[in-house]
């Protein structure tokens, strides 16, 4: 008995009264029993290990309740759990059935399991009107079992291409009916159901590699539904013949094309599982392995068969597919177009030569489309009634070019006329005519004539040349070149005249002063081009612009001679101006005068003083008489009385020639210096001036502060008298000091001396005088002493 409280124990006795009114015999042995009265009995459904309440029917409050239980396919009722309201008990043999409890009248079954299984009767004992009854009530219980998580079973789970696999969805437990479903999900796709299949068994045959992927499988009853994890079916089969892309893609007769430089993909597909080995051959030689052979900068020598060989290693197959790879490259540079002219036809010419496959040409003009062709194409186009600056374009096409190339030609008069020239060959051997006529598109057709308007050698383009042996008699004779155009109704020339050189100089005679510049001026007047020019020395000596002191000038036909620092015993002389050519040569004589400087001014020294604290001087001076004058130059020394002066060093230079007077520092005030200056022009240095040694000024600042110290040791000396005075008119007063001054002051001189005491100057002279014998004089008798204190500044 389970529940009872103490208060509730008289009525324990009670309860199995009842219990025994309820159910026949004792508690401990079931006894059969049938629904006599033939009831039905109500279903009721549970899912194992969930809870389920079992209900007695509604009605007034019971004395007392017994549950008891049958399970399926047997008779035999065992009692479960009785309850009289204020106690109850539930019999050990009901935890066969879970965890049983009373709820009022209800038995309660929690974590239920599938012994419950049967049917369960509910006895209720009443008292209604003074009397007993009781009251049945039948409840058949259906425990449900969910359905377990499937799993799926290959029959075969690397099946190869073509046989038979079963798949199967096993569940290990669940209350039936059971329901199935099929998804399948492919390893590059997304998930499908298999609709219509409802069974736990899949069948397919042949199997094939569509059937390849996951497989998954869905049981559900009336409790649940669950779905099994993925089952990979991993289909054998392959390779199938290989598929090769080219990038960039480009189609032949033959196979694929690309552009030389660029880079150059080949990719090999088979379908195949397991995927595919590739090996790749060009020709039979094997050149990569893997799917992608990439050729980072395709040239002309990658053109060949390129083969992609696949494996299937499972099942040890091979398939390969061959393609021709075709290397194109285009022509170098640019097409190239030229115009020729003959009789007033002008052929115009357009060559693009290389490349491969060739590129194709073809003309385009003012007046419509000429003619196509690959490398190079000729147009002849009359050129009678084309205007000036009519333009031809030559278009170039290749495939590997995204854009077409163009050249133009545009039909051009040159302008002027034509132009003539000479030009001598070394050693002036020969003589070449030369005729330009620039400009012209097409080129003009120029031709040498002579005086005799007959022809000089044939016809050239632009230019023409004609060779002359140089010799005397050609000088004055005349030759014509003539020249023509196809846009020109009339042709053009030029002459020119062959002659022997004249010169001119600027000046004849030329004077510098020495150490200037002089200048030499020469001209070519006339003569046949081209002419040398050169300049002689006064020695006949060719001067060029290594030469020492002298510099050349070439400017056109004039040649300039810089005679540098001229010097009269180097410079002076007589210099000739060369002009030669093939036909002879001529001169020109200058004369080089060189004249010298006068010699500078005397300099004399107005004044030289002292400055801060003899530290400098100031230095003034004056000049006499005539003479070129550039500057000045000051130089100084130390000198001492007891020695040789020393050398003369430069106290100052560069002085302008304006100048008369200068600041010089940097002196040793216990240095006695002397100075001297002279005056200088370009190249001469004059007479130095008188030598002198400084002087101080009338007034400076330094006397003044040597006599402010003289000033004060005076001042000290007189007070140190005074004492010395004291001392000895009161030698009693002062004793020490009495007998120190006695001797010296009564001392007795010599007969003709005179006792005095000098002082530096600066510091003052003390004299004292004794005006008698100090012998004869009284030692308390006063003395007279004469204090003279003079002071120097």
């Amino acid at each position: 008995m389970v529940g009872l409280s103490a208060r509730h124990r008289p009525f324990r006795c009670q309860l199995l009264i009842l219990f025994c009114l309820l159910c026949p015999g004792t508690s401990d042995q079931p006894h059969s029993t049938s629904n006599t009265l033939g009831e039905e009995a109500l279903p009721i459904q549970g899912v194992r290990g969930s809870s389920v309440e079992l209900d007695c029917r509604p009605g007034p409050s019971p004395v007392a309740v017994l549950w008891s239980f049958t399970p399926l396919g047997s008779l035999v009722l065992r009692p479960v759990a009785v309850t009289n309201g204020a106690s109850s008990r539930v019999e050990s043999g009901a935890l066969a059935l879970g965890v049983v409890s009373l709820r009022n009248s209800s038995l309660v079954i929690e974590e239920l399991r599938e012994g419950a299984r049967g049917r369960f009767l509910c006895q209720t004992l009443l008292v209604s009107g003074g009397q007993v009854h009781t009251t049945y009530s039948y409840l058949t219980l259906a425990v449900l079992v969910p359905v377990s998580k499937p799993r799926v079973h290959l029959s075969d789970p690397t099946p190869i291409e073509g046989v038979s696999v079963v798949v199967t969805c096993a569940v290990r437990e669940g209350t039936e009916p059971l329901a199935f479903s099929w998804h399948h999900h492919t390893p590059h796709g997304l998930e499908e159901v298999l609709v219509g299949l409802s069974e736990p068994r899949l069948q397919l045959d042949p199997v094939n590699r569509t059937h390849l992927g996951w497989y998954r499988c869905s049981a559900r009853n009336a409790v649940n539904q669950l779905s099994s994890d993925g089952t990979f079916l991993d289909v054998i089969y392959g390779p199938d013949k290989p598929v090769i892309t080219v990038e960039p893609l480009g189609f032949t007769e033959d196979g694929f094309w690309a552009s030389e430089t660029e880079e150059v993909t080949l990719s090999c597909l088979a379908a195949s599982n397991p995927p595919s080995h590739y090996v790749w051959f060009r020709a039979d030689s094997q050149v990569h392995i893997g799917p992608t052979y990439i050729i980072a900068s395709a040239s002309r020598t990658h053109t060949g068969p390129y083969t992609c060989l696949a494996h299937n290693s499972h099942l040890d197959t091979h398939t390969q597919t061959t393609v021709q790879l075709i290397i194109y490259y285009p022509p170098e540079g640019q097409p190239s177009c030229a115009m020729l002219s003959t009789l007033g036809v002008v052929t115009l010419l357009c060559t693009w030569p290389g490349g491969f496959p060739n590129a194709q040409l073809h003309w385009e003009g003012p007046r419509g489309i000429g003619p196509t062709g690959p490398s190079n194409v000729t147009w002849s186009y009359t050129a009678t009634g084309l205007p000036n600056g009519s333009i031809f374009a030559c278009m170039g096409q290749h495939p590997t070019l995204a854009t077409p190339v163009l050249c133009r030609v545009t039909l051009w008069e040159p302008s002027g006329s034509p132009a003539c020239g000479t030009t001598a060959s070394v050693g002036d051997q020969f003589i070449m005519l030369s005729c330009e006529w620039p400009g012209g598109k097409p080129p003009a057709t120029l031709n040498w004539l002579d005086g005799q308007e007959q022809s000089l050698g044939g016809p050239s383009s632009s230019q023409a040349v004609y060779l002359l042996q140089a010799q005397s008699d050609l000088a004055g004779r005349e030759f014509t070149c003539q020249g023509s155009h196809p846009l020109k109704a009339l042709s053009l020339h030029c002459r020119l005249r062959l002659e022997a050189p004249q010169l001119a100089v600027a000046e004849a005679r030329v004077s510098v002063l020495e150490g200037e510049e002089a200048w030499l001026g020469c001209a070519l007047q006339q003569g046949t081009q081209p002419a040398h020019l050169l300049w002689l020395g006064p020695q006949q000596q060719p001067l060029e612009s290594s030469t020492h002191g002298f510099l050349l000038h070439p400017e056109g036909t004039h040649l300039n001679l810089q005679v540098r620092h001229a010097d009269p015993a180097h410079h002076r002389g007589t210099y000739q101006c060369v002009a030669r050519n093939a036909l002879g040569s001529s001169s020109q004589s200058v004369l080089l005068e060189v004249l010298r400087y006068p010699a500078p001014p005397n300099v004399t020294i107005s004044r030289l003083t002292y400055r801060r604290q003899r530290r400098e001087v100031q230095l003034q001076w004056a000049i006499h008489g005539p003479g070129n004058l550039t500057g000045f130059l000051v130089q100084q020394r130390a000198s001492a009385p007891s020695s040789e002066a020393g050398a003369w060093e430069v106290a100052a230079s560069d002085i302008e020639p304006e100048s008369r007077d200068r600041r010089l520092g940097g002196l040793d005030p216990g240095v006695l210096y002397a100075f001297r200056i002279l005056a200088m022009n370009h190249h001469t240095a004059g007479h130095p001036s008188e030598v002198k040694t400084p002087v101080d000024p009338a007034f400076s600042a330094y006397p003044a502060v040597l006599g402010a110290a003289s000033s004060g040791m005076v001042v000290a000396l007189a007070a140190s008298l005074l004492v010395f005075q004291y001392a000895a008119r009161h030698p009693h007063r002062l004793p020490c000091l009495s007998r120190l001054l006695v001797p010296m002051e009564h001392r007795r001189p010599r007969r003709g001396s005179r006792e005095s005491t000098e002082r530096p100057a600066g510091t003052g002279t003390a004299t004292t005088t004794s005006s008698s014998d100090p012998v004869q004089e009284s030692p308390d008798a006063p003395v007279n002493v004469t204090i003279t204190v003079t002071a120097t500044t």
